[in-house]
């Protein structure tokens, strides 16, 4: 039986662990999403957790916050600078 994304805790402190870096950063989700090479409302799904993200997608999400991409996916992991 499939699990949707906002029944998974691991999609909501990925989706959290995203939206707190990118705000940290100050960028917006157009810029965070071009910088990753994503369009800019799957970022947003990914922040709402509503959409399940690929190991790839992880990776270029990571790179473009500047974290490993296994930070994103740990509670609490990320803190703003």
């Amino acid at each position: 039986m499939p699990v949707k994304p906002k029944n998974s805790p691991l999609v909501e402190i990925f989706a959290q662990n995203v939206r707190r870096r990118r705000i940290a950063l100050g960028l917006s989700q157009e810029v965070l999403a071009e910088a990753a090479g994503v369009h800019r409302t799957y970022v947003g799904m990914l922040e709402r957790a509503e959409k399940n993200v690929t190991i790839y997608n992880i990776e270029r999400i990571a790179i473009a916050l500047d974290v490993q991409p296994a930070s994103l996916l740990r509670k609490n992991d990320i803190a703003p600078q």
